[in-house]
């Protein structure tokens, strides 16, 4: 049996941020919150301490909540090791994420996650069990980034970026309006049309797999923290019991056959064109269009590396890698940079405790030795993309 408690006021909480559920003889208690907002951190300790229920869940998981309690976390990161992993980009755009809440956070006064963390402790006071119930948030954005075509990443970046150097003063009153449910309904609706796939793995996946954990939570009454964004997804999946396939949502989406068919395709048919272009034409005709993919792909990359203010070794490896790493799909120029920044220009411990708050600064990026790192990745790399598109179409025109 399965119901929706429509009178929680009869508590004293406000109907629009907390959630009442019946289901199958247990108690669910769900509280939306802004994750930015004393007045949510507030609401927490009194439902929590108000209802002292069996277990309180909290939409965290375990490298974010290690994010919010350890501030020394950043000191043991090897960043040339998640270079060599191929997951910088990932960590740049949580970077960003986390910096856009901190933007916010600093402009109210309140530390981002506070009211995560003040479940966590009113639990802990109350002697009551704590579960992290979010999906590993690294599983969520290697999701987000596979299921986003790739002509719509840039866009998300863009946006992204966008967000954290805006400038815009926001109220702790627009906050808060955020929490209104046909507020959140109108959000997720113009995100679904924009990027279907990127709100299916951001939204619709972890209401799921939250969900899930609260099933399996033990107790007769649970209290659920959650982002006022999932309040609606999570309160349909338990009062329809909607089965999910964990291992599923929690794998990483291969490389499609197509795309790598694709991927390599590409250099195959530039180095043909070029030899074709040799056989037809003659062998200085083949070298001049050689010369010409060995500039467009080396000159942008390197401009993106000065741009970036990239070490001087870093600007010459840009140079000379990107035509080389622009005709194989197993590692771009990006990444190559990325890892001779680092190691000639490594981040001190200071850089690594302070990059939260430095990249909401836009100047910072150039100054924070790991915000340049991250420089030193997008840049060339966006240069590299842009010399083998000018390469190509050259090269491609020449057949002719």
């Amino acid at each position: 049996m399965t119901s929706l408690n429509d009178a929680d006021t009869d508590r004293g909480y406000p109907v629009d941020q907390v959630n009442i559920l019946n289901v199958e003889g247990r108690e669910f208690i769900l509280v939306g919150t802004a994750h930015v907002s004393r007045e949510s951190a507030e609401l927490v300790r009194r439902v929590i301490e108000a209802e002292k229920p069996d277990q309180v869940c909290v939409e965290l998981d375990k490298p974010r909540y290690e994010a919010l309690t350890n501030k020394t976390r950043w000191e043991s990161l090897d960043i040339k090791e998640i270079i060599r992993k191929k997951q910088l980009s990932t960590m740049m755009m949580n970077l960003l994420l986390s910096a856009y809440q901190k933007r916010l956070g600093l402009r109210l006064g309140v530390v981002p996650g506070t009211e995560l963390l003040e479940a966590t402790k009113v639990a802990e006071e109350q002697g009551i069990p704590v579960s992290l119930c979010d999906r590993d948030v690294r599983v969520t954005l290697r999701r987000a980034w596979r299921s986003t075509p790739w002509w719509k990443k840039t866009v998300l970046l863009s946006i992204v970026l966008t967000s954290v150097f805006d400038s815009k003063e926001i109220t702790e009153e627009e906050i808060e309006e955020l929490l209104k449910r046909d507020v959140l309904s109108e959000m997720m609706k113009e995100l679904g049309t924009a990027m279907p796939s990127l709100k299916r793995v951001l939204i619709d996946e972890r209401d799921l797999y939250l969900s899930h954990k609260l099933r399996d939570a033990e107790g007769e009454r649970i209290v659920a923290v959650v982002g006022a964004g999932h309040l609606r997804g999570i309160r349909e999946a338990l009062l329809e019991n909607r089965e999910i396939d964990l291992e599923e949502i929690n794998a990483i989406p291969s490389v499609s056959s197509s795309w790598k068919c694709l991927a390599w395709g590409i250099p195959i048919a530039i180095l043909s064109s070029i030899a074709y272009i040799g056989w037809t034409k003659g062998p200085e005709a083949a070298g001049e269009n050689a010369l010409y993919w060995i500039l467009a792909n080396g000159i942008p990359c390197a401009i993106g590396a000065m741009l970036a203010m990239a070490h001087p070794a870093t600007i010459a490896v840009a140079f000379f890698s990107s035509p080389i790493t622009s005709l194989t799909p197993v590692i771009g120029a990006a990444y190559v940079t990325a890892f001779v920044q680092a190691y000639f220009r490594p981040p001190v411990v200071r850089e690594f405790q302070t990059v939260g708050e430095d990249a909401i600064v836009f100047s910072k990026w150039w100054e924070n030795k790991l915000l340049r790192v991250f420089l030193a990745f997008l840049l060339p790399g966006l240069g590299s993309m842009l010399g083998s598109v000018l390469g190509g179409v050259e090269i491609f025109s020449n057949l002719f």
